[in-house]
């Protein structure tokens, strides 16, 4: 009899060990696995780019002379025509003609209301059109 109680508790015991809960973890495991996958593909598109500087455009690297007037504000020496924005853009700020309300807006004193062509107020996206009229 007694073996007759072993054989009966076995097939008790089996199904007792599959527990559906123990296949759920696995099922996020590769969940888990899939989020890194994604990364890796955007790492490689950033690896492609070059880092390469951008050469300068030899047209803006010419030395151009400034007309008289606008030599009153960044002097006569010849120069590129980023360096007389830069010079132009010093004078403006050395002397608060920067706009206080707009200050995309340049407010003209005696010497850039000649540059200006008489305005007493351009825009800063105007600045750039204005050197290219005075300088040759």
């Amino acid at each position: 009899m007694a073996t007759a109680k072993k054989a009966a508790k076995k097939p008790a015991k089996k199904p007792a060990a599959k527990k559906p809960a123990a296949k759920k973890p696995a099922a996020k495991k590769p969940a888990a696995k899939k989020a890194p996958a994604k990364k890796a593909p955007a790492k490689k598109a950033a690896a492609k780019k070059p880092a390469s500087k951008r050469k300068p455009n030899a047209a803006f690297m010419k030395a151009m002379t400034p007309s008289s007037t606008l030599a009153a504000v960044v002097g006569s020496i010849p120069l590129p025509r980023t360096e007389v924005t830069k010079k132009i853009w010093d004078y403006i700020k050395k002397n608060g003609l920067q706009d206080k309300v707009n200050r995309r807006m340049i407010n003209a004193d005696d010497k850039l209301k000649v540059v200006f062509g008489g305005k007493e107020q351009i825009s800063m996206f105007e600045l750039a059109k204005v050197v290219n009229n005075h300088v040759k």
